[in-house]
């Protein structure tokens, strides 16, 4: 009796534990389960950051159609290249605003651009006078001696304002050393002109000289001066080769 009865309780036992496993047996591992296909995200796709990055570079010469307006394009290449130097070693207060005064065209042209190279605004566009010992329609001779009544090319930091003889005017420091740094000991400013004005083009070809200094129309000296005073590039370009061959923020 104990024997069939303990036969009893292992066949019982045996068929409890098999049905205990029957859900494991047929079960498939959860380690290898199909899952449902995603996307895969491709590392080139690119973000919108990258889109922007990778969009074509126009620069502030070909936004603003400065060709259309006169400015020579190496005037503002090399105009941007010293002007950045100059940022970078901490001349430049005003990091946004350069003015640019192009002698490689004749003086009955608007060649005074006052650009804005953060927000691509032309900011002036004028007449501008060169010396009157530099020539008369194109600026073609230079000097950095007192009393030459040249002008000189190069880069200048805008200084503060004054009331002269010439009425509102602004100080220019010269810093190409042996080309433009008597400028200040000259007395070159920026002042208003009554002979930097349209009717002496139609007159004689060409706008009044200055003793130096880069004067620009009256009625547009105050706003201009007040644009690009205290710490503001301005870049004087001459195409003569020998100013570039001295000038220590262009060459290299």
């Amino acid at each position: 009796m104990k024997k069939t009865l303990k036969g009893f309780y292992l066949l019982v036992s045996s068929l409890f534990i098999t049905l205990l496993h029957l859900p494991f047996a047929f079960g498939k591992p959860s380690s290898v389960r199909k899952l449902d296909p995603k996307p895969a995200v491709s590392s080139s796709k690119p973000t919108t950051d990258s889109l922007q990055f990778m969009a074509p570079f126009k620069s502030v010469y070909d936004s603003l159609h400065l060709d259309l307006a006169g400015l020579s394009k190496q005037a503002f290449e090399y105009a941007q290249k010293g002007w950045h130097k100059l940022v970078e070693q901490g001349k430049v207060i005003n990091e946004s605003i350069i003015a640019i005064v192009d002698f490689s065209q004749p003086s009955s042209h608007r060649r005074l651009y006052v650009l804005d190279m953060k927000n691509y605004k032309v900011l002036f566009n004028t007449l501008v006078a060169h010396g009157r010992n530099s020539g008369k329609e194109w600026a073609s001779a230079f000097s950095n001696r007192p009393s030459s009544y040249m002008s000189s090319p190069g880069f200048y930091i805008t200084g503060e304002t004054y009331l002269g003889s010439n009425g509102f005017s602004l100080k220019l420091q010269g810093i190409e050393r042996g080309i433009n740094d008597l400028a200040y000991k000259r007395a070159i400013v920026m002042h208003g002109a009554d002979y930097v004005d349209e009717s002496y083009i139609a007159e004689q070809g060409y706008i009044g000289r200055s003793q130096g200094c880069p004067a620009v129309p009256a009625d547009e000296a105050l706003p201009i001066i007040n644009t690009i005073k205290n710490g503001t590039c301005l870049f004087i370009y001459t195409p003569d080769k020998r100013y570039v061959s001295r000038s220590g923020l262009l060459r290299g």
